[in-house]
């Protein structure tokens, strides 16, 4: 067995009496607050302060953000992924068109981001319609990747599919390399590219003590962004 096996089987008896306790934890949030005049009028530049803040500490990946899609099954799917770009047009990000997310917004082209920095007791919602970017775009972002990532892409297929064995992958990803050497570039998959969500509401939480947490939602009403103060 297994270092992480053998200790799978010596804490499972107490997992459950641990997990008992999960009710009587609390969190008391200290470190911010959040108000109308403090924040830009425009949720872009708002969102690219706090990123660009996220970004100057030390915390994992601050670009690492949930996406949430629901295809025509009515079933939510959500995943970590990461937002490769953001600007007054969008977010953008990329992965395999066939994978579930791929299949939901196929069905369905609206989706919600969740970023969620928990050391700046900080949350960011974006929601908006998700379009595919061009493939020229796609291209080009696929070229700035490092060799081995783009190989990946090729691995990867179908993403999601089951696999009998992480040796599979692995040899796999040794006969691409092994094909493309060191030099031959490594064509885009056509199964591979950009999407950009297209926001029409944004919402940035700033935890607060007691519960009592700030919520400004920015809501697009006839091209112009409406910020609202919401309810805990």
């Amino acid at each position: 067995m297994s270092d992480a096996g053998k200790r799978d089987s010596n804490t499972r008896g107490s997992s459950t009496r641990d997990l008992e306790k999960l009710a009587d934890l609390r969190l008391s949030y200290q470190k911010g607050s959040l108000d109308v005049q403090d924040v830009d009028a425009c949720p872009f530049a708002q969102f690219a302060v706090w990123l660009e803040y996220a970004l100057s500490t030390d915390l994992p990946e601050p670009y690492a953000m949930t996406l949430a899609t629901c295809g025509a099954d009515g079933r939510p799917s959500a995943r970590t992924v990461l937002l490769r770009g953001s600007s007054p047009h969008g977010m953008l990000f990329y992965t395999n068109y066939d994978s579930q997310k791929g299949q939901d917004l196929a069905e369905n082209p609206f989706a919600e981001l969740l970023f969620y920095w928990p050391l700046l007791e900080q949350q960011v919602r974006i929601a908006g319609r998700v379009e595919k970017i061009s493939e020229q775009h796609s291209t080009e972002y696929f070229h700035s990747r490092p060799r081995d990532s783009q190989l990946g892409a090729w691995v990867s297929l179908p993403q999601s599919g089951v696999v009998d064995a992480r040796e599979t992958l692995e040899q796999r990803f040794l006969d691409l390399k092994a094909q493309h050497g060191d030099t031959a570039m490594i064509e885009k998959p056509d199964f591979w590219g950009g999407y950009r969500l297209v926001p029409d509401a944004f919402e940035f939480w700033q935890g607060r003590p007691n519960r009592m947490h700030d919520r400004l939602r920015y809501r697009l009403s006839d091209g112009v962004w409406v910020i609202e103060r919401l309810m805990p």
